[in-house]
């Protein structure tokens, strides 16, 4: 656990090199990241290994995070050869640039729930542009979420004290926050952590990157193949147990299929298996400690005592928190307000698409939905007019393809994205550049 003086010492540390690894030849610094990306491929099975036992994903969600953060480390290496600037307007014999340049040293603070992916996304861009990062992973994945991290860069020959990767507890976060050799913050977790962290980094007049948590709505219309509807609903809600920011948290559907819809779902649940994934095939492993299963079985009894339907689940034995269905869930349910971070569906019925909207929109979150439908037109109207940043039509609400810009809006995030395009905005500045051949004579 690193303490704050060891975060410090870190931040110092990456000071001092990064002016050094901003001026290394753009081929240099693509060449490093490509060489990570290959060494990762190189330890695939041991890296999802490592997501296993200590974040209790399944093997299949495991190496589906592997492949991700490759494509990461490949599309970061794609990034110091693109073009960083532009030429601006201006009179005759001035030139009038504009570029990006690295922010100096970001921090990142990472999570436990996808730990090595949503360390890298932040990372490998930051150290493509020419930063230094320091980098906070939750300590409860620190292996998996840190250490990984480090060995790769460290087999790649990144130079020392370019990245730092200290496991910390919130001590530790404040510290990256409040350090004057810290640029930037990249912030991945909880709203209420985010809140602290964005109150940090502004107070101290850093920038602030923050990608946090949602309750997400996955809609089903009328006209829905309910087939595929269950089977995407199951992916959006029961993914990695519910622990996904983008999973979603309410399943509206249509009062006309909603009774059929929901003993589909129901029954799916129930089939789905429960237990160590290290040791079996299983759907789903245990939640990430007992004050989280704590938290969803308490929301559930809430849920039950204020008029929801339990379909399916509802219990847990340990850690390992039986796939859950509640039916008849209306405003002012705790179960329709509260992020639950937990495998549950919350089944609520509507009427018309004014109202599906009007519930989806009922909420401080804005990051993801889902809307199935037949009718693509019909799907579209509908999510032009949801507050979310992520919109997807008959598909689920948890994706990520890293090259898309990825961030959410209210209680979801600062109206920052990450991923793509979206990369060159978050981890550089600009600077402008303006050229004379002789200086001007200004008429004071």
């Amino acid at each position: 656990m690193a303490s704050p003086a060891a975060v410090a010492e870190a931040a110092a540390r990456a000071r001092l090199a990064q002016p050094a690894w901003a001026a290394t030849a753009y081929e240099r610094r693509a060449e490093i990241l490509r060489k990570a990306a290959q060494v990762a491929e190189g330890h695939r099975a041991e890296i999802a290994g490592w997501i296993v036992r200590e974040s209790g994903s399944v093997p299949a969600k495991a190496e589906f995070e592997v492949a991700l953060t490759i494509k990461a480390l490949y599309e970061a290496a794609a990034m110091p050869s693109q073009a960083a600037g532009a030429v601006l307007p201006s009179q005759p014999g001035r030139l009038s640039f504009a570029k990006r340049r690295p922010i100096g040293v970001v921090g990142v603070i990472s999570p436990f729930n996808f730990p090595l992916y949503l360390a890298m996304r932040a990372v490998a861009p930051a150290i493509a542009v020419g930063n230094a990062v320091v980098l906070k992973p939750d300590p409860r994945t620190a292996l998996c979420g840190g250490h990984v991290i480090a060995r790769l860069f460290e087999e790649a020959g990144l130079p020392e004290g370019v990245l730092a990767v200290l496991p910390g507890d919130g001590a530790a976060g404040a510290a990256l926050t409040d350090d004057r050799n810290i640029g930037m913050i990249q912030f991945t977790g909880s709203t209420a952590a985010g809140r602290r962290v964005g109150e940090a980094a502004g107070r101290n007049l850093k920038k602030v990157s923050l990608e946090l948590g949602g309750k997400n709505s996955f809609i089903v219309l009328d006209d829905a193949d309910l087939d595929l509807a269950v089977r995407n609903a199951v992916w959006s809600v029961y993914l990695h147990q519910g622990q996904i920011c983008m999973s979603a948290g309410r399943v509206l559907v249509q009062s006309g299929i909603a009774e059929k819809f929901t003993a589909k779902l129901a029954d799916h649940a129930g089939r789905l298996p429960v237990g160590d994934p290290a040791t079996g095939q299983v759907a789903l492993g245990p939640l990430i400690n007992r004050a989280q299963a704590d938290h969803a079985l308490g929301i559930v009894k809430a849920a039950v005592a204020g008029g929801a339907k339990l379909e399916a689940g509802g219990s847990s034995d340990g850690l390992f928190f039986q796939p859950t269905v509640l039916a008849g869930v209306s405003p002012g349910n705790p179960a329709f307000a509260e992020e639950i971070f937990a495998p549950v569906a919350v089944v609520t019925t509507f009427n018309t698409d004014e109202e599906a909207v009007a519930l989806a929109n009922d909420t401080d979150y804005g990051l993801s939905a889902a809307i199935v439908s037949r009718n693509v037109g019909r799907a579209l109207a509908l999510g032009e007019r949801l507050n979310v940043g992520l919109l997807h039509i008959n598909d689920a609400t948890v994706n990520d393809d890293v090259v898309n810009p990825f961030g959410g809006v209210g209680a979801s995030g600062n109206g920052t994205s990450i991923g793509g395009p979206a990369n060159w905005e978050e981890f550089t500045q600009w600077q402008w550049v303006t050229i004379r051949a002789e200086p001007p004579a200004y008429p004071l």
